[in-house]
This record gives C-alpha cells, sequence and structure tokens, in this order.
C-alpha cells in the first residue's frame, strides 16, 4: 500500500467567503475604528484651518426694450434683433466686461501676506496679533492680525509680470523688495521707486506691521487676471425668459468681492448704456443723411405743380381726382416707410433672409396697388391727370420730410435721454457665512473616506493573503494533519530578538522550552497529541529518525522540534534534538548553550559525536547545536559521516528530531529526509499559502521524499476563521 498522498481538487480560487470577510473586519475593528477616527480628525483640522470661501451675490435686470424707445425699435422688432438671455450671460462673462473691472480694481495685482506655516491663517481669523516671542524670533517675518500693507501703485514690465515679489518691512517707514531671495532695492513708504532700471515701479502708500514682516506682490497679465475673475465668477438667469440674472462672485476677501462685483454690474450697465446710445447715433446720421435729399425733392415738387397752374390757369381738382389722390399719397407713404425699413434690413441681412423676404414682398403689393391707381389717373383727362401727378409729388413729399423731421426730433431726444434696457436691482452683498469650506460636510467625508479605506484595506490585504486559515485546506490537497498547535502567549514572552554579524533586523529565536517552563499550555498539549500520532505513523518507518521542515523561514519549526522532544522525554523517552540548519539554526537559545562545537565541527572531522553531545532539559533530552556556520552545508550533509551520526544517534535515542532549513530556501531539508523515516512539513496559520505547500511536497517528491503528514503551527482564534472554516481549541484545567 503506498503512503502516497492522494490529490483532492482544490477549491476554486474565485469563490468569495463572505464569512471569511466579514470575519476580517471583527478580527480588524479596532484598526478600521483607528483609521476611521484618525480620517475624522483630520477632516476637522482640515475644516478648522482651510480658508474660508465667501460669496458675493447682485441681481440684474435686462428689460425686453429701453426706457426711451429708438425710432427704428420697430425694425429691430421685426428683425428679431433682440437679444437673448445667453447673449446677456455671455456678454457678463466677456473680457470686455471682466477686463474693464479689472482695471478698475486692479484685480491684477495680487498681494498675499506671509503666515505661519499651516495655522497662520487660522490664528489671524481667531484675532491673534503678534505675539512677543515673534518680535524678533520665530515667526518674525510671519504677519499677524492687524497688520497690513496699502500698494498704491505698481508698474511692472511685460517680463516680469508674473513674477513674485518679496516686501520686507523695514525701520523707519523703509522697505526692501526682493526678488528670489535677491534685493533689489529699499523704498520708501509713500513715495514711488523705481527697481531694475525702471522695469519696476513701486508705491507703497502704508505698512502697518512690525519690522521683518513680509509681503509677497504680484502683478499678473491683464488675461491672467482676468482668467482667474472669470473662475470665481458666476451668472444665472431666474426661470426662462425672466429677465432677472443673479450675479456671483467668490473669494476669500468678502469686502474685495463685493467691491469686484459691483465693478462688473457697473460695467455691464455702462457699456449697455454706451450701445444704446451708439445705436441712436447710428440712426440719426443715417436720418439727418436722407434729408437734403428729401427737402430738395419737394422743392422741386412744389415748383413743378407751381409752373403748371399758371401755365393752365389755374385748374382745379375734381372730388374723383382727389379721391385717388389721397389714395396715392397713402400708398407712397408706406412704400416710404419701407423704404426706411429696408435701407436698415439690407445692412444687416442678405435678400434672402426670411425677414427681408417678407418685407420685399410686403413692398411689392404696394408698388402693385400703387401701378393699378396710375391705370385708373391714366383714364382722366389730361389736365387732370397733369394736376394730380404733380400734386401727388408735392403731398408726398411734404409727407416724407414730415416724418423724417420727426424721426431726427425723436432721435436726437432717444440720444439725450439713453439708459439702456439693463437695470441694477440689487447692489452687491456679501453673505454672512462662507460658503466653503462646508465644515460638517467635510467632517462627515473625511468619516466615511476613513472608514472605506480602513474597510477596503483589510479586505484587499485579507484577500491577498491567502495563507492557511484552517487543517481541513491542507487535508483538501490529500495531506494529513497531524497537529493544530495554537498561538502560545507563554511562547511569546520566551521570544527574543537576536541580531548576527550582517543581520540588520535580527532574529526572533526562544530562549527556552515552552513544555518545561509551560507544561499545561494549550500549545504543549496540541504537541502531546501530535506525539500520540507520531508513535502510530512512526511505526512503519524505516527507522526512529523525524525530520521537521516547512516551506519559509519563521514558521516555528524549531519550535515544534524542541518541544516535541520535550513532551517526548516528559513521556520516558531517550530524545536527541539535532540543529541541521547549519546556517542559522538557534535551537541551542533555547537550552542557553552556544552555538559552536555542533554539528558542523563533526561532519568536518574536527570533533567526534560524544563531543558535541549536550543535556537539555527535562531530563532525557539531548541536542545537538548548529556549530559554526560552514560555507558549504548542503556538501556537509552529502558527506557519509552524516551518515554515520545518524545511524548511531539512531542506536543511542529511543527518537531522533532533526530541524532543518526550509525546503524552498535550501536544499538541505531534502538531503535529511532522504536519509530519515518520517518527514513532517510545517506550516504557519496565515503565512504560508496552499500554493508553497504544494511547490514544497513537489520538491521533496523530487528527491524522492514522502511527506508524512502536516502541522498547522500558530493557530489563532479569529473571526475570520471562525466564520470561514471553523476552529476548535478548548482548554481544559
Amino acid at each position: 500500500m503506498s503512503d502516497t498522498p492522494t490529490q483532492t481538487s482544490p477549491p476554486a480560487d474565485d469563490e468569495i467567503d463572505l464569512g471569511r470577510l466579514f470575519g476580517l473586519l471583527l478580527d480588524h475593528k479596532w484598526l478600521i475604528i483607528a483609521v476611521t477616527a484618525l480620517f475624522s480628525v483630520m477632516g476637522v483640522i482640515y475644516a478648522l484651518l482651510a480658508t474660508p470661501i465667501y460669496s458675493a451675490d447682485a441681481l440684474v435686470q435686462v428689460e425686453s426694450e429701453s426706457g426711451m424707445a429708438n425710432p427704428l425699435e420697430d425694425v429691430r422688432t421685426m428683425l428679431g434683433e433682440e437679444p437673448s438671455a445667453d447673449a446677456q450671460l455671455g456678454i457678463l462673462r466677456s473680457r470686455l466686461v471682466l477686463g474693464r473691472a479689472v482695471d478698475q480694481e486692479r484685480l491684477d495685482v495680487v498681494v498675499t501676506p506671509k503666515r505661519l506655516p499651516m495655522v497662520g491663517d487660522f490664528l489671524v481669523r481667531l484675532g491673534i496679533e503678534r505675539p512677543a516671542f515673534a518680535e524678533n524670533g520665530i515667526g518674525g517675518s510671519s504677519v499677524w492680525a492687524g497688520e497690513a500693507i496699502n500698494i498704491g501703485e505698481i508698474h511692472v514690465d511685460a517680463p516680469w509680470q508674473g513674477e513674485t515679489f518679496t516686501i520686507v518691512n523695514g525701520e523707519g517707514n523703509h522697505y526692501a523688495l526682493r526678488l528670489a531671495g535677491e534685493t533689489l532695492g529699499e523704498g520708501k513708504v509713500g513715495q514711488t521707486s523705481a527697481f531694475r532700471e525702471g522695469q519696476v515701479q513701486l508705491r507703497v502708500a502704508e505698512i502697518q506691521a512690525a519690522p521683518g514682516a513680509e509681503f509677497t506682490i504680484t502683478q499678473r497679465s491683464k488675461l491672467a487676471a482676468i482668467n482667474s475673475l472669470r473662475g470665481s465668477f458666476s451668472v444665472s438667469q431666474q426661470g426662462k425668459d425672466s429677465g432677472l440674472l443673479d450675479l456671483a462672485l467668490t473669494g476669500p476677501d468678502p469686502q474685495r468681492a463685493v467691491r469686484s462685483l459691483d465693478a462688473i454690474s457697473q460695467v455691464y450697465l455702462d457699456q449697455n448704456i454706451q450701445r444704446q446710445s451708439a445705436e441712436a447715433e447710428q440712426s440719426l446720421n443715417f436720418l439727418e443723411g436722407q434729408e437734403p435729399e428729401i427737402r430738395e425733392q419737394l422743392r422741386a415738387a412744389e415748383d413743378a405743380l407751381n409752373a403748371y397752374r399758371i401755365e393752365r390757369d389755374s385748374v382745379d381738382l375734381s372730388l374723383e381726382t382727389q379721391s385717388i389722390l389721397e389714395r396715392l399719397v397713402n400708398l407712397e407713404a408706406q412704400l416710404n416707410e419701407l423704404e426706411f425699413a429696408e435701407s436698415e434690413v439690407s445692412r444687416r441681412f442678405s435678400p434672402s433672409h426670411p425677414t427681408y423676404s417678407a418685407l420685399l414682398e410686403k413692398k411689392q403689393q404696394l408698388v402693385n396697388e400703387r401701378e393699378r391707381l396710375n391705370e385708373s389717373i391714366d383714364d382722366l383727362p389730361e389736365t387732370q391727370q397733369q394736376v394730380l401727378r404733380r400734386t401727388r409729388d408735392v403731398e408726398l413729399n411734404q409727407e416724407i420730410y414730415l416724418q423724417l423731421r420727426n424721426k431726427i426730433q425723436e432721435m436726437k431726444i432717444a440720444k439725450a435721454s439713453t439708459v439702456g434696457n439693463v437695470r441694477i436691482l440689487d447692489e452687491a452683498v456679501v453673505q454672512p457665512g462662507p460658503v466653503e469650506p462646508k465644515k460638517p460636510l467635510i467632517v462627515v467625508l473625511a468619516t466615511l473616506l476613513g472608514g472605506m479605506l480602513a474597510v477596503g484595506l483589510v479586505l484587499v490585504r485579507g484577500m491577498l493573503n491567502r495563507g492557511i486559515e484552517s487543517p481541513e485546506q491542507i487535508e483538501e490537497y490529500g495531506l494529513p494533519v497531524y497537529a493544530t498547535v495554537p498561538l502560545s502567549d507563554a511562547q511569546e514572552k520566551l521570544i527574543k530578538r537576536i541580531k548576527r554579524r550582517g543581520d540588520k533586523q535580527g532574529s526572533a529565536v526562544a530562549t527556552g522550552v515552552l513544555a518545561h517552563k509551560a507544561p499545561t499550555d494549550t500549545s504543549v498539549e496540541a504537541l502531546r497529541a501530535l506525539r500520540t500520532n507520531l508513535h502510530f505513523a512512526m511505526m512503519e518507518a524505516d527507522n526512529n529518525r523525524l525530520v521537521i521542515t516547512g516551506p519559509s523561514p519563521s514558521i516555528g519549526k524549531s519550535f515544534i522540534s524542541i518541544n516535541l522532544a520535550a513532551v517526548c522525554a516528559q513521556a520516558g523517552q531517550k530524545v536527541l534534538v539535532v540543529d541541521a540548519d547549519m546556517r542559522k539554526g538557534h535551537v541551542h537559545y533555547a537550552f542557553d548553550g552556544k552555538g559552536e562545537g555542533g554539528l558542523s565541527e563533526l561532519l568536518s572531522g574536527k570533533l567526534n559525536f560524544d563531543d558535541i553531545l549536550r543535556d537539555g532539559n527535562p531530563p532525557g533530552l539531548s541536542y545537538i547545536a548548529r556549530g559554526s556556520a560552514p560555507p558549504n552545508p548542503s556538501e556537509l550533509l552529502l558527506n557519509e559521516r552524516f551518515s554515520e551520526f545518524l545511524e548511531e544517534a539512531s542506536r543511542r535515542f529511543d527518537l531522533v528530531i532533526i530541524d532543518t532549513p526550509p525546503i524552498l530556501a535550501v536544499t538541505d531539508a531534502a538531503v535529511v529526509s532522504k536519509l530519515s523515516g518520517t518527514t513532517l512539513m510545517v506550516l504557519r496559520f496565515q503565512l504560508n499559502p496552499i500554493r508553497e505547500l504544494q511547490i514544497a511536497q513537489r520538491r521533496m517528491e523530487t528527491a524522492g521524499v514522502t511527506v508524512k503528514g502536516g502541522i498547522l503551527n500558530a493557530m489563532e482564534r479569529k473571526a475570520a476563521t471562525s466564520y470561514g472554516y471553523g476552529y476548535y481549541n478548548y482548554s481544559y484545567n
């Protein structure tokens, strides 16, 4: 019957064990609480230290028509030229409006006082003035509450625009100007000073600060200032087609925000009035240009009528002819109105435009009607025809001339009284509280972020850490589990960190035998169960030699070896523990011995068996240390002396336990196991993944060694394993 473990199909790696994930959260609840609390505190600190942002708002109305109607306004209405709300929003955000506001409020100049790092602005908002220690010591260059600077004038040539200059207050109303740590010169408050050969001109109107206080000043380009203003400025319409525009401007300085928003509103109003006045001026010039021509036409028509009457001896019109004349004059007046409209339209649209086409169609209808009247005139007597035509010309030109004079007078009045169609309803005011930061929201979001981050880290770490958590996981891969050894708190107290030469971090080693120090510990009880299981497992073995190995370092192989030997010795057996890890073995520390004079010396022929054999505790337990670290441990184990040593040990002792290096690190364990009857694989709880177990088994099988079983070491009672796989361990006193 073969001793090779039967391989079974492993569970799918992509299965999600919700119970295990819930257990992970319970196991790390204090970490989650701590991280969440940390983020919450950070949120509170940020909310307190963040610079508050205030919002100023104003209300502007855009009316459909200006107060004094333009005489040609009916033409624009017919043309659909009324600016839309979107157009007004675009005008408000244009460089035309914002650029003038930048010039008025000098928004291209940015003055920033130097503050203490992190908390400076917060202390100033609390109104804390310069303390005594900041006079000439720490924080002497910082600006505190009650200290300020007033820049009267600054002009920086283009190459230096955007550069940050530093103004350092001095004694006796003097100051120094610096750039990138270099002093450009000194100036006096109230006087214009030139620096950099006149490329930088500065007049500081007033400085209220202690000597040494520093202010930074930057003159940005106009475009940069406009873009910055546009970034903090917003405008929206109240409802559809309401004509009410909400203006808002945010910034850390509430007074400056109010002034800037008022400047934008006033510039928008002024440009609207200027636009309306310009339109009136354009229309007036057009009408005045038509007046001489119409007056000349009227004079010529009157002269022609008078000359014909004199020639025909004062001919009067009949009633029928008078009626035709009135109708004809009325048509001509309408056509004249359309002529004015057409001249206005032709400057804006092509004849294919729908509005222009409709105007031409209406004009054509009137022309057709006039043609019909002219045909009826042709049926009149020749004298009546001539008088009618000349009278028509006179009256029509009189009508046109009167209309033109009236429109010119109306346009002059409109130009003189232009108020625009924009009205500022509410001037800018700043809201009482800052709009940013929203402190409660920040704290809540920071707390939620911390909680989610902590939960995410725990879950991701748990998902990535696929270390073995139950004996069932080992047995699913065909390796029987001989013992599950709980993590011992008493053993942790015996652990000390010892540094070797060239070892930066040091190694954790046991300085005592737990089975002797705490014989009732649950870990020792688990090793007693292992002793019982081994009694039956080794009955079929070729010899009494037991190899303890594992996939990786720091999994407790030496702990298992030493304490298993101790419980076997307590049962009356004569046991030998051999430290076959000649590189980093530390079995001797548990017996308060030395590493030199051990296995490596025996294999190199320097010492014999009795020279390296040492007594341990309890009685019946002996051990052999690793010896001095040799340059070729694997070659020494292949030496004939090692086989002879094992044979001698088997004759002298009831049980020989050999502690070996990790199989995935070196091949020593495979060499030793080949000469031993039983091999056990130690796996540490939540450290060694199943993949390592598979590779370690395969490497042992390649060397012709069959691993008899496994030991799950340092098992902990955790919610992740309780909810996921179940955990069964009891103490019985």
